[in-house]
């Protein structure tokens, strides 16, 4: 007898995954594969995956999501290719950056605009046509950092927050369509993602993340489940409550506050 998320996974024959070549990207795509060995996967990043199992159907797209024509790009040769049958677009590519607005530079945080959002709302809208046509579901990722201001990581807790409110009101146009949007919020996550914010290592103790396997597990289960909205671990959906009931006003200065000593703390650790 299949379970709830077997059924989930069969009921589709394509995914389109964005960053599935680690993290949580690769944890959807692995797990995926699991419950479903007959789906063919269309990976779209810069890195091609080092994982593929010997009965995994996929297929690597090297592009770039921060070039201006890049998804468009990866989506005339995912097109080209496409197999019959429902589709699950998972916009998961994003990155983050740490400073005091523009640092970085001002080149990388407009970047993080153009993957983050422009990306997202791009392949969304190239794809949509296909998965009104056949039926399918798209699943982005936001994060909890979508849910209050985040200082010294301004930009990306702004793209994350628009990533969050856009997905809900598209679930809700869509509605009756055949097609499902669902935005998953993770917390801090065992990815690469403190590294290429400019952290020499993880900042955020295990107790306080998760890793992507349960990332990518909570977001399949939602998925299955028919919502809109997952946060991610019961820590996250407690701290996410919280700020709720704050003004942004002062989850804005408890943000700063916590922000500028976990920078202090990567600090004194290098």
């Amino acid at each position: 007898m299949k379970t709830t998320l077997e059924n989930m996974a069969c009921q589709f024959a394509t995914v389109v995954v964005t960053g599935g070549s680690s993290g949580i990207g690769k944890a959807l795509i692995q797990q995926l594969h699991r419950l479903n060995s007959s789906l063919e996967f269309c990976n779209l990043s810069r890195r091609k995956p080092d994982f593929e199992a010997e009965d995994m159907k996929l297929r690597h797209y090297g592009c770039d999501l921060g070039e201006r024509d890049g998804p468009e790009r990866a989506f005339r040769e995912v097109k080209a290719g496409l197999a019959p049958g429902k589709v699950l677009l998972v916009n998961n590519s994003g990155f983050g950056s740490y400073g005091e607005f523009p640092e970085p530079e001002l080149r990388r945080q407009l970047e993080m605009v153009d993957v983050n959002i422009r990306a997202v709302v791009a392949l969304t809208g190239l794809f949509l046509p296909i998965l009104r046509a056949r039926g399918g579901a798209v699943v982005n990722v936001a994060s909890t950092g979508a849910f209050q201001p985040t200082p010294y990581m301004a930009t990306y807790g702004a793209s994350k927050a628009f990533v969050l409110h856009w997905s809900l009101a598209l679930e809700r146009e869509l509605a009756g369509t055949g097609v499902r949007v669902l935005a998953s919020c993770p917390g801090p996550t065992a990815t690469d993602f403190f590294r290429r914010a400019g952290f020499k290592e993880r900042v955020v103790s295990p107790g306080l993340s998760q890793s992507s396997e349960q990332v990518a597990e909570a977001t399949l289960r939602a998925l299955a489940g028919r919502k809109s909205l997952c946060v991610c671990g019961w820590k996250n959906r407690f701290l996410v409550a919280l700020a709720s009931k704050l003004p942004k006003t002062w989850v804005a200065a408890l943000s700063a506050v916590v922000l500028r000593r976990v920078r202090l703390a990567q600090l004194k650790q290098g």
